[in-house]
């Protein structure tokens, strides 16, 4: 699982090659708390972070879209994907 960004203490990872399924995805890391989210609506799928910092992860993600969806396109292909900038 490759990082692509940190900030506020929570990690955004992508896993490479074809293992994740759609729809596209992001990891979100915070403590000892994990949440999965879509990158075209910023919404979780799974897991659970504090408040806060989900909607931290959610803007951050209306944000970084195109470039969350271009990373995407390069980690189903096992490629690293680009580091985005963090929220500050």
């Amino acid at each position: 699982m490759a990082t692509i960004s940190m900030f506020y203490g929570i990690l955004i990872r992508m896993y490479l090659g074809k293992k994740d399924h759609n729809p596209p995805h992001i990891h979100a890391l915070y403590q000892d708390k994990k949440a999965t989210f879509n990158i075209k609506t910023g919404d979780r799928l799974k897991g659970k972070l504090p408040q806060d910092k989900e909607k931290l992860v959610s803007a951050w993600i209306i944000l970084h879209k195109d470039e969350l969806l271009a990373n995407w396109e390069l980690s189903q292909n096992g490629e690293l994907p680009y580091k985005i900038a963090p929220l500050i």
